[in-house]
């Protein structure tokens, strides 16, 4: 594809670039077969995204490699915290423009320089990320781009997420499992995060690639989207979609964008749903390890409908139980609501969004009631009922104890009484 001529031209200059040059690679995007419906690079689009990077993209920082090196201590293996098929992330430090102040705590994607497809996508993320801005996006601080005797190298430069991963999280069965109720708060902050890309910029970004290792955490468990290396414009006003060769991760890609090519933002709304499942499961969305009834997620939920009796045998077992049934149910259906086959029957994002936000309230309120009803009880019931209450299985037991209490109070009093009258009855004698 002519996009990678982009970077073999620059490559004859053997130099440090300041910035990568964008508006060439807008036009090399936009020809080709790729798009056979009209995208956001039509002339009917006021700004796509290079436009939007140019006005925006000075807020980045370039870095030299020779900063990035020492940073990572040349790259150092202790020092990785992440691979794939695009290269290696490090965590480094870096520290301020101005060479002044405390040092800060970053990570660095190094792409490996022989993955050529990688070269499109770091220039994909440099352009989005350096547009895109809210809380649940992973923030891009900077880049490097160098065309060296030694080759091409390509790197981004994040905030560092220290939580890493809710794939980490939730399927890691070395560390603590995720509590219900952060689980909800991921998934409402990972919602909100694809909501503000579908609808709350000047033009619609389609993530295309979401899922639970892209979903980082801070140090609040906040999450964070990352990787845009897939991430397109969506399509213009007047179009249904955006053609585009198929791309993302399997068991997480809408089977109408896999069949068709027609990529859409409720295309990102199915993965969302798959997500769901996984967190309320703690299981892959494919697990070859498991019995191949099994192996696929979504084959495996048909089995276990939100209002079934057995729905709660699906329910992540690290859990032990401390979570809300009636919220469990509620999030499979906002699950099967996102997984339709139809997408046109998917609800958007910020439908999801609002669901999430209600759910959430109605757990809080679940919860909140439960402990005020167990202080009523607990104030409320003497210690004999206490026990009846605890297992009613022996309930001929706990009558007997019962009896034996109650006759124990009924001999006080009457010993009480008895005292009583021989006191009345020595006034009597001596008046």
């Amino acid at each position: 594809m002519k996009c990678f001529y982009y970077f073999k031209e620059k490559s004859r200059n053997r130099r440090q670039r300041s910035a990568p040059e964008l508006k060439e690679q807008e036009n090399l995007q936009c020809s080709g077969a790729e798009r056979v419906a009209k995208s956001s690079c039509s002339s009917a689009s006021p700004r796509g995204i290079p436009e939007l990077y140019e006005e925006k993209g000075h807020n980045l920082r370039v870095f030299s490699f020779t900063e990035l090196k020492r940073a990572t201590n040349d790259f150092s293996r202790v020092l990785k915290i992440g691979e794939g098929g695009f290269g290696s992330v490090f965590k480094g430090s870096i520290k301020p423009v101005d060479g002044n102040g405390d040092s800060v705590l970053v990570a660095i994607k190094r792409l490996n320089k022989d993955a050529l497809q990688g070269h499109k996508q770091w220039l994909t993320e440099v352009q989005f990320l350096g547009v895109v801005e809210h809380p649940n996006l992973v923030k891009l601080i900077g880049y490097c781009a160098l065309d060296g005797e030694r080759g091409i190298q390509r790197l981004l430069v994040y905030e560092y997420m220290p939580n890493r991963s809710l794939e980490f999280h939730l399927f890691n069965k070395a560390y603590d499992p995720l509590p219900w109720k952060t689980r909800l708060e991921i998934a409402l902050g990972a919602a909100q995060g694809l909501s503000y890309l579908h609808q709350e910029l000047e033009v619609q970004v389609i993530y295309r690639d979401f899922k639970s290792s892209n979903v980082l955490l801070d140090e609040n468990f906040k999450p964070k989207l990352s990787d845009f290396g897939l991430a397109r414009e969506g399509p213009v006003a007047g179009d249904t979609h955006v053609s585009t060769a198929v791309m993302g991760t399997y068991g997480y890609a809408a089977p109408d964008y896999i069949e068709t090519g027609h990529l859409t933002a409720k295309s990102d709304v199915w993965s969302f749903g798959v997500v769901l499942y996984e967190i309320l499961t703690g299981r892959r969305s494919m697990e070859r390890n498991r019995p191949k009834s099994e192996q696929k997620l979504l084959e495996w939920l048909k089995q276990y409908p939100p209002d079934s009796k057995k729905f709660d045998m699906i329910i992540d077992q690290r859990l032990e139980g401390q979570y809300s049934i009636h919220g469990t149910r509620k999030i499979a259906k906002l699950a099967d609501h996102c997984l339709r086959r139809s997408a046109k029957d998917r609800p958007t994002m910020s439908q999801v969004v609002e669901r999430l936000k209600q759910i959430i309230e109605d757990s809080d309120e679940e919860e909140q009631h439960a402990a005020e009803k167990s202080i009523e009880v607990s104030e409320n019931d003497d210690p004999v009922e206490d026990e009846e209450k605890s297992n009613e299985s022996g309930s001929s037991e706990l009558w007997r104890k019962r009896m034996e209490h109650l006759a124990k109070l009924g001999e006080h009093v009457e010993s009480a009484s008895r005292r009583r009258f021989m006191i009345l009855q020595r006034a009597n004698v001596s008046s």
